[in-house]
């Protein structure tokens, strides 16, 4: 497959595991190369919040690789990728990203597509945030991360959470350049301005 249809993917251990399984799910149906790394605090919380087991959500990725394991090829800038999404983001890794400090090999594979000038998705899940932390996504920012925290979209009246995620994740593909159908978009307010 075509490195530019290569996708890392990061699953932390904020809230809102759902939204990583659904990106997966989503690349999978696109026929996207996914490369998935979930920190351990990211398995913890996919047992908490999901009716699936790890294996069943590593098993929509293309490839999975173990936290521990820096010297998987997501590691190296010499693999090329499209770029990283790290969704949900907790805070830790979000700071260990903004600092260069990496732990893990979510964490360095992030660090390796900042300093490769790929597109780096955030979807920090926290609120509310304090000075420290809009302080370190300025500096993300600054860095050339997208800082994406999943806010629903409610133009689109959602009536489930299916459908919030659904829009969620549409909007974090075509962040990353990807066309899909799971995002409605915006077309103007009704009866005009």
């Amino acid at each position: 497959m075509a490195q530019n249809q290569r996708l890392v993917i990061g699953i932390s251990g904020a809230s809102g595991a759902s939204l990583g399984i659904r990106l997966l799910q989503a690349c999978q149906k696109l026929e996207l190369e996914t490369h998935l790394v979930i920190s351990k605090a990211g398995e913890i919380t996919i047992a908490q919040e999901t009716n699936k087991s790890v294996s069943e959500v590593k098993a929509l990725a293309s490839h999975t690789h173990k936290s521990a394991d820096i010297g998987a090829a997501i590691a190296s800038g010499s693999f090329q990728t499209m770029g990283m999404v790290v969704v949900p983001c907790s805070i830790r890794t979000m700071s260990e990203i903004a600092t260069g400090v990496t732990s893990s090999l979510l964490t360095r594979a992030a660090d390796v597509t900042l300093k490769e000038r790929r597109k780096l998705l955030l979807a920090v899940r926290e609120t509310p945030f304090h000075t420290g932390h809009l302080r370190t996504l300025t500096q993300l920012s600054e860095m050339g991360a997208i800082i994406a925290p999943p806010v629903p979209a409610f133009y689109t009246k959602p009536e489930t959470t299916a459908e919030i995620v659904d829009q969620f994740t549409g909007h974090l593909l075509r962040l990353m350049g990807i066309d899909n159908d799971l995002a409605r978009e915006w077309t103007g307010l009704k009866g005009g301005a």
